[in-house]
């Protein structure tokens, strides 16, 4: 925009000094000068150049040092607020119309274009009926004074500040965002054990995938747990709270925190559900919050397992998976007074059992029975990895598409060991 109007300007400079007749009349009113024979009939005419100046918001003057004439055209007196029974204002009091901290730099404009006979430009402010306005001056020297074109460039400087003010507010957020993220990922990584971290015991194989959100405002409060009990059982667990950012993670926090301290009760899972869901309609309001969790018995290599709205694990067996029939269980916050129900599995050596959060499986792009196929398909290849475990979650995650931009995705795989009884103590 910028370029253009210094283009109107110089040519305004130009074709409106050459269209107007420079000799001053009773009324200053811009003459029409017929054209030469010959001349090109390109050279706009005097209405043109009103036209002109009424879009590009410019008037011009012309200001005679000799006989202290001065010629303003209509637009000057638009541009200034000025009635026009006043008549124009000479060109060493034009100063005095600019607010006073703009008045040194025009009047040194002034100065330096009658004084050193050379072209020059300024941008000051003045003060009228309807506000401060911004106004741009363009001085030449002419044979008997000088030319001048005046801009009006309020409109163009106020779409620079609300640019400008969009651009500071943008980056504010973007700031904001990015410490908020940071905050969440250090209280998530603070509060869950390491996400990429795998577990080697006698029986068994643990590994586990947390890939948070692509996006900061998608981070999530998906959590899980495997932890050995002092009974010899193994606690799994992995859940996800609804909401994203600071308070789902602060939430996520207390539900984790609360199962694995009911643990120690040594309830059956479907008691710990009906406890956990007692918190959240009593403690976290306006919170809900979907979790399967079990125990893992190494000696009959018994899986017993409750869920709470929660997606069912996989077990993949003989390079066959399949999605397990999961009891009856409604969403943690939902409603109270509603039983969960308990299933039992028995696991066989070489069998991989996968819990995972919806942010595996589910895309804006598709749908989640699609989603579902394609994790089955991939969690039943895992097997050509071999015995790197870690190496085949990696490739499930991309095979069904690779990182979740919209939610976090936390899978947790346990592997039955071939030796899956620990030896009995003597």
């Amino acid at each position: 925009m910028d370029h253009v109007m210094d283009h109107v300007m110089d040519h305004a400079m130009d074709g409106v000094m050459d269209g107007f007749d420079e000799t001053p009349g009773p009324s200053c009113l811009p003459q029409r000068v017929p054209l030469p024979a010959g001349a090109p009939r390109g050279v706009p005419t005097s209405e043109q150049l009103a036209h002109t100046q009424r879009l590009g918001e410019i008037g011009w003057s012309q200001w005679d040092l000799t006989t202290g004439e001065t010629c303003w055209s209509d637009h000057m007196y638009k541009i200034f607020g000025r009635d026009a029974a006043q008549g124009p204002i000479r060109l060493h009091d034009l100063p005095t119309l600019a607010e006073p901290a703009d008045r040194q730099a025009l009047d040194g404009l002034v100065s330096r274009v009658v004084r050193g006979a050379v072209p020059g430009q300024a941008e000051f402010r003045i003060r009228g009926d309807d506000g401060v306005r911004s106004l741009r001056a363009v001085l030449e020297p002419a044979a008997s004074g000088v030319h001048g074109v005046i801009q009006d460039v309020t409109a163009r400087r106020e779409a620079e500040r609300a640019v400008a003010e969009s651009q500071r507010q943008l980056l504010e957020v973007r700031e904001r965002a990015e410490e908020e993220r940071h905050v969440t990922l250090a209280l998530r990584d603070a509060i869950l054990p390491q996400p990429g971290a795998s577990i080697s015991l006698p029986y068994a194989r643990i590994s586990v995938r947390y890939v948070p959100a692509e996006k900061s405002a998608s981070l999530g409060g998906d959590w899980y747990e495997a932890a050995p009990l002092p009974d010899g059982r193994m606690f799994l667990a992995i859940g996800d709270v609804s909401g994203h950012g600071l308070p789902a993670i602060a939430e996520m926090a207390q539900l984790r925190h609360a199962l694995v301290g009911l643990t120690m009760t040594t309830a059956s899972p479907d008691l710990l559900l009906a406890w956990l869901n007692a918190l959240v309609l009593n403690r976290l309001d306006d919170t809900t919050a979907t979790v399967v969790c079990g125990y893992f018995d190494p000696p009959t290599r018994l899986f017993t397992w409750a869920q709470a709205g929660h997606l069912a694990p996989i077990l993949v067996r003989h390079g066959t998976a399949e999605q397990l029939t999961p009891p009856h269980g409604v969403v943690l916050g939902a409603i109270s007074g509603q039983p969960y129900g308990v299933a039992e599995i028995r696991l066989e050596p070489g069998d991989l059992l996968l819990m995972f959060t919806d942010g595996l499986i589910e895309r804006r792009s598709r749908d989640i029975s699609e989603g579902l196929a394609l994790t089955l398909k991939a969690a039943g290849a895992i097997a050509r990895h071999g015995d790197c475990l870690d190496a085949g979650l990696d490739g499930l995650i991309e095979e069904i598409g690779g990182p979740n931009p919209e939610d976090d995705t936390c899978l947790l795989a346990v592997s039955v060991l071939e030796d899956s009884r620990p030896p009995i103590p003597r």
